[in-house]
C-alpha cells in the first residue's frame, strides 16, 4: 500500500501585493471618473500604502469613498484582507462602480484598520514602517454608514484576498 503526501506553500510577495493594489487603484480611478475624486496623486499614494500594508500582513480593512455628516455614503468601498489558508478564491475584475450617486456636501476620505499582525512589532518598528509610507494617518473613530454594505468582489493573489464591499443606499 502506498501513501502520498502533498504539501503546497505560497509565499506572498511584493508582486502579489502589487496585483491586489492595482485592483484597488482601478476601482478608485473609476470613482474618480464618475465623481471627480480622488486625485491621481491620492490614488497613487493609496496604492503605495495598501501594497506595503498587504506585503507586511498589516492590513485589516480600508475604506475609501465619500462621507457626509460623519458617515460613509454611496459610493464608498471597503476592502477587508484575509489569508486564504490554502483555499482558492475568485480574482474578480475591478469595477461595477455605480454612477450617479448624490455626493452633494460630501468629501472623499479613507479609513484604515490594522490586522492582528500589526501588534507584533515593537512601537519603534511600527513607527519606522509608518514613516516609510507616503502619508501619515491619524487616529479617529470609525465612521458609520448611511445605508448598508454589500459584498460584491473578491481580489486574490498569492494566498491572500481582499474582499470588497460597497456602500449602498437604502
Amino acid at each position: 500500500m502506498s501513501s502520498y503526501t502533498f504539501s503546497d506553500s505560497i509565499t506572498f510577495t511584493l508582486t502579489h501585493a502589487k496585483h491586489l493594489g492595482a485592483k484597488v487603484a482601478t476601482d478608485l480611478k473609476r470613482i474618480q471618473r464618475f465623481y471627480g475624486s480622488p486625485s491621481d496623486y491620492s490614488i497613487a499614494t493609496y496604492e503605495t500604502e495598501i501594497v506595503e500594508l498587504l506585503r507586511n500582513g498589516y492590513l485589516g480593512s480600508v475604506t475609501y469613498g465619500f462621507q457626509k455628516d460623519g458617515n460613509w455614503i454611496e459610493p464608498a468601498l471597503r476592502y477587508t484582507a484575509r489569508d486564504l489558508s490554502g483555499m482558492d478564491a475568485n480574482d474578480d475584475d475591478p469595477g461595477k462602480i455605480r454612477p450617479g450617486a448624490n455626493i452633494a456636501g460630501a468629501s472623499f476620505r479613507s479609513y484604515l484598520t490594522y490586522s492582528a499582525e500589526w501588534h507584533k512589532p515593537t512601537s519603534a518598528e511600527q513607527e519606522k514602517f509608518e514613516g516609510a509610507l507616503p502619508f501619515k494617518r491619524g487616529g479617529a473613530a470609525e465612521p458609520g454608514i448611511t445605508g448598508y454594505l454589500s459584498s460584491d468582489r473578491t481580489y486574490s493573489s498569492g494566498g491572500k484576498a481582499l474582499d470588497r464591499s460597497t456602500v449602498k443606499s437604502y
